[in-house]
């Protein structure tokens, strides 16, 4: 048995969700709404837990999950002995050091001797300590924005994505702090010992890479062959296949990066290629 624990509410467990699902392992219950704790999946070996993305670091690290879905801030924060596997390409967000917009602090080293407010204590003071700068560290566990505005603290070391928060509670960020990820988390032991976490890894990077590629057909008359597979040479070169008609023509299939797909095809276009088809790939496993 394979039990995964994925984050219960918040940012993170819809993305979540949604990769499991693209990856075959759609998630039986367990929406925003739902109590449950445990779900199944399409395979009887792999079990959900639903749990606090806070703690699931430390569940991973215990061996109560075998894999995890969890932000790698966390994991640093919670000094969880991990195997981080997988970058899942989503959620990603930074810790910044964070002052109120009248305060006439401008840098860290003005802070010395201040009190800092924070959910994120040891890394705020790894943070600190690495800079030679003396603050107090007061640990919050919510509402972290309003300590500088009430008296609690200074200043704060808090997450954000797009600055918005900070911006609503006129907060100016003056130090980024740490840069953080959402990763595939996996117990060290279970890791070695059972065989089908490969294949659930294997499922996930297979998604994320899908996500990257696109699977492009056409139609190219013989002589703008050699130009068509001089553009589009894709993973292991271009497919191509004899098509019977009127005049010599081939159809040519390639898998290429997603970001390039515009100047391809007016590249394409410029050297003969016609009837060209784009599509999606739900799954790549090189």
């Amino acid at each position: 048995m394979i039990r995964i624990a994925i984050p219960n509410k918040g940012r993170l467990h819809e993305p979540t969700l949604e990769v499991f699902k693209d990856a075959g392992l759609p998630v039986y219950g367990g929406g925003n709404e739902s109590r449950q704790l445990i779900a199944k999946t399409s395979d009887p070996d792999i079990t959900f837990i639903f749990a606090r993305a806070a703690d699931i670091p430390l569940y991973v690290a215990e061996g109560t999950a075998d894999l995890g879905i969890t932000g790698l801030d966390l994991v640093v924060e919670r000094s969880a002995d991990v195997q981080c596997l997988t970058d899942l390409k989503y959620g990603s967000s930074r810790l910044v050091l964070a002052v109120p917009e009248a305060s006439p602090i401008l840098k860290v080293e003005d802070l010395a001797g201040k009190r800092v407010a924070t959910e994120f204590p040891e890394i705020t003071k790894r943070f600190f300590k690495d800079r030679k700068v003396d603050v107090e560290v007061i640990q919050v566990s919510g509402a972290c924005e309003m300590t500088p505005h009430i008296g609690v603290a200074d200043a704060i070391v808090d997450i954000t994505s797009s600055g918005t928060t900070m911006m609503i509670n006129k907060l100016k960020a003056i130090s980024p702090v740490f840069e953080s990820k959402v990763y595939l988390i996996a117990n060290k032991t279970s890791v070695k010992s059972k065989e089908k976490i490969s294949d659930v890894i294997t499922a996930i990077e297979s998604v994320l890479l899908a996500k990257t590629k696109r699977y492009i057909m056409m139609n190219v008359p013989a002589p703008a062959l050699k130009d068509v597979e001089r553009i589009i040479p894709g993973l292991n070169g271009p497919t191509i296949m004899q098509v019977e008609g009127p005049e010599p023509m081939f159809a040519v299939h390639a898998v290429v990066d997603a970001d390039m797909i515009f100047v391809l095809i007016r590249k394409l276009k410029l050297v003969g290629a016609r009837d060209i088809l784009v599509l999606p790939i739900e799954r790549l496993i090189p």
